[in-house]
This record gives structure tokens, C-alpha cells and sequence, in this order.
């Protein structure tokens, strides 16, 4: 559970899995996965269950200086974070550097000021583009086939539309062709089983429907500038509380 006190100093809490729930003041939050809360100084902060079995987050304390930056952040209290794996690995990277003793204090408010502007990233505007209904229905259907062997030509199948004019409208709403984003999405997923499983290499592409290993490799790199098992040693390091 949630300790009971009362400290001087903020607190940042993204729940992963499971739900936090805890007091601050009168005021009950319950977290979700997805979700952060910020936790404000001179305020008493308790939980208001135990923490499930299945609960992880990662959580952050700091406090400003005058040396802090001058910029006002409104980010609020508690908000769905619109990218949780790019918050994620924010978190992983300044916390390997902590571990490792590679970072500094100036260094280290850097990225709590990058980690909180992302948290605090306001909603995308809803597409009100032509077609935009169309490209949504695509775009379900690719996340929930990741792993199948997907292509233009499948999902305009399953939609009853023709192909080229399928590929046409995702451009126009998505500013990419269906191709690059089903790559997007399977790499997302690839980078988040590389960082929380120990499943190897090959079996990552599978999950993620690369029936060839070394085209998954280039394509990982292309898009993250390190390869599969670089990217894991850098985020080798689970950082996430736990119960």
C-alpha cells in the first residue's frame, strides 16, 4: 500500500498495469494503466487499497530551485497520457543512466522536464478529414491482426473497399501509407516485448508478424537508430514498481 506521509516535494506516478489507488488529502484518485498523477507538496498522501498483484508503475520525485527552468509547465493533475511507451522509455533511459552513475543533475532535471512534457501532451485533435471513418476502421483492424500477414490488399477485403482507394484515403489521414503504419505498429510492439520479456530476438519478429528475422533487424534499426539487442541493453533494467 501507499505510504502515509507527508513530504515537501512533488511526486510523478504513471501506472503501467493494474490500478493505483491511494488519498491525497479528502481526495481520492484511482489510477488506471495509461494514466498519471501528480502528487503535490505539504498535502498528505495515503492508500486507499493494497496494491494488486498485477500493479507496476513508475514514479519520480523532485523539487524546484531557483535554478530550475523559468518556463511554466501546466500539466494536470491527473490526465491520460496520450504516448505511454514513448513516456516509458523516457523513464527507462533516465533511470539506466541514475543506475549506472552517467548522469548529472542538470542532465537528469533535462529529462524530469521532457518526462513531464510529454505526460503532459495535450489529446491529438480528432481527423476530420474525408475518409477519416474509413482510415479508423483500417486502423482497428491492423492492431487487432498485428501478428497475421497482413497487406493493403487483406484489410480492403475485410472491409469490402477497393485497395487503392483504401491506400488513398489513410494517406490523406494519416499522412503515411498503410504499409509504413502497420511497420509503426509492429515495431512499437516490438520495442515494448524487448524491454519488459526475455523472449529472444526471433521470437519478438514472430509476435510481431516478421516471418524473416533479419528483415525485422533492418527495419528496427531504421526506425530506432539501434538494433534489437542494443535496444534491450538499454533498457535492460526493469525500473518498474512491483507487486
Amino acid at each position: 500500500m501507499h505510504p502515509d506521509r507527508v513530504l515537501n516535494d512533488y511526486e510523478l506516478i504513471v501506472v503501467r498495469k493494474g490500478t493505483l489507488s491511494l488519498w491525497e488529502n479528502d481526495v481520492r484518485f484511482d489510477v488506471p494503466p495509461g494514466h498519471a498523477l501528480v502528487l503535490y507538496p505539504h498535502r498528505r498522501h495515503r492508500g486507499a487499497t493494497a496494491f494488486a498483484r498485477d500493479l507496476s508503475f513508475y514514479w519520480i520525485h523532485w523539487v524546484f530551485t531557483p535554478a530550475s527552468p523559468g518556463r511554466v509547465l501546466d500539466v494536470p493533475q491527473f490526465l491520460k497520457i496520450q504516448r505511454p511507451e514513448y513516456v516509458a522509455e523516457l523513464f527507462h533511459r533516465l533511470l539506466d543512466d541514475k543506475e549506472s552513475q552517467a548522469s548529472d543533475p542538470y542532465y537528469a532535471g533535462l529529462m524530469l522536464w521532457q518526462i513531464l512534457i510529454e505526460v503532459g501532451r495535450a489529446p491529438a485533435k480528432p481527423a476530420v478529414r474525408r475518409g477519416s471513418v474509413l482510415a479508423g476502421r483500417a486502423e482497428a483492424y491492423i492492431i487487432n491482426h498485428l501478428a497475421d500477414r497482413l497487406s493493403t490488399a487483406r484489410v480492403a477485403r475485410a472491409l469490402r473497399i477497393n485497395p487503392d482507394y483504401l491506400n488513398r484515403v489513410f494517406r490523406e489521414v494519416h499522412d503515411m501509407t498503410m504499409t509504413q503504419y502497420l511497420h509503426r505498429r509492429r515495431l512499437a510492439d516490438a520495442a515494448k516485448l524487448l524491454r519488459e520479456t526475455t523472449d529472444s530476438v526471433a521470437e519478438v519478429a514472430s509476435a510481431c508478424g516478421y516471418s524473416s528475422v533479419a528483415h525485422f533487424r533492418r527495419m528496427f534499426e531504421r526506425l530506432n537508430g539501434l538494433a534489437p539487442r542494443e535496444y534491450r541493453q538499454l533498457h535492460a533494467r526493469a525500473f518498474v514498481n512491483a507487486r
